[in-house]
């Protein structure tokens, strides 16, 4: 069966066809009060997929986004082949706008084996055809905040990393995160100005910053300059969780508590030109599929008037 029949056999059984389908990048809100981000491109996490990439590839494309994230655990099948995972991404259409670099920890006496790993991924994702790493940690304390030394720390090895990267043609981009350097709002503060801007870029997870106790409007305005990239995302309340719980899910677009209509705004507030990456960590009804979850998503942009702008 032929690339094009199975994708319209995808999407007869998703009950759309072809024509339907909006294309995914530069949204508007129709309606009153009116809201154009024309700056804007959506593209997919593979996350969801827990490391089936190619049928998340497959599926990514016949939604009709126009990018995919890809994580790390992709080199252990191409590192060594990345012309053919490259191949697969022109088949279906899609540009690489990230790629989940991994960690960088702090402490770990020897900054260069860990500074070295990100590049080797930097060279990866530039032969696929990339700009752009994003990477993460695992160094916070598991009792209490992490020292400013210790954030200032990281945002050096962040600095080096992207400075370094550079030169390569690829952007850094820290990417905050819960349970790790960097869960509040004064946390990436603090590592984002022990870093030049001009050597790493924020990807901005809007729940994480959220669930951080921080405010994804205020942080898109105030990092507007810096801001090269989103992780478009929505958390709950974890269900059962006594009500003083910290506890929380992962949801699809609209199913939870960000100010997703917010965050859309502030971004044609500040203009903003780059991608918008959708993740789900993993699916949280377990009856449901990635391919379900992700349409859930699609018809909660639907339902707030988005449409394609040519």
């Amino acid at each position: 069966m032929s690339t094009e029949l199975s994708r319209r056999k995808f999407l007869a059984q998703l009950g759309l066809t072809a024509l339907a389908l909006p294309v995914l990048t530069g949204f508007q809100a129709g309606g009153s009060g009116r809201i154009s981000v024309p700056g804007l491109k959506l593209g997919y996490s593979a996350i969801t997929w827990g490391g089936n990439d190619v049928q998340a590839i497959k599926d990514i494309a016949a939604l009709g986004f126009k990018g995919v994230q890809l994580r790390s655990n992709v080199l252990k099948e191409y590192s060594t082949k990345p012309q053919e995972l490259k191949a697969l991404l022109t088949q279906y259409k899609l540009e690489l706008p990230m790629f989940s670099s991994g960690n960088a920890n702090i402490n770990t006496g020897d900054d260069e084996k860990v500074i070295q790993q990100h590049l080797d991924n930097a060279k990866f994702v530039k032969a696929l055809g990339g700009q752009n790493i994003q990477i993460t940690n695992s160094s916070r304390p598991k009792e209490g905040a992490p020292t400013t030394e210790d954030l200032q720390k990281y945002g050096k090895l962040l600095n080096e990393i992207g400075r370094r990267s550079r030169d390569m043609g690829i952007v850094t981009n820290y990417h905050n995160h819960m349970h790790q350097l960097g869960e509040t709002p004064e946390e990436v503060d603090v590592i984002l100005s022990s870093c030049d801007p001009q050597n790493v870029k924020l990807e901005l997870d809007i729940a994480h910053y959220h669930q951080g106790g921080g405010d994804p409007v205020a942080a898109i305005k105030k990092y507007q300059s810096r801001l090269n990239a989103l992780h478009l995302k929505d958390v709950r309340p974890k269900e059962g969780a006594e009500a003083n719980s910290r506890a929380y899910t992962f949801v699809e677009l609209g199913q939870g508590k960000v100010n997703l209509p917010g965050v859309f705004k502030a971004l044609a507030d500040v203009k903003f030109k780059g991608w918008g990456i959708v993740e789900l960590d993993s699916v949280p009804d377990k009856a449901k599929t990635p391919v379900q979850c992700a349409e859930i998503t699609r018809k909660y942009l639907s339902s707030l008037g988005f449409k394609v702008q040519s």
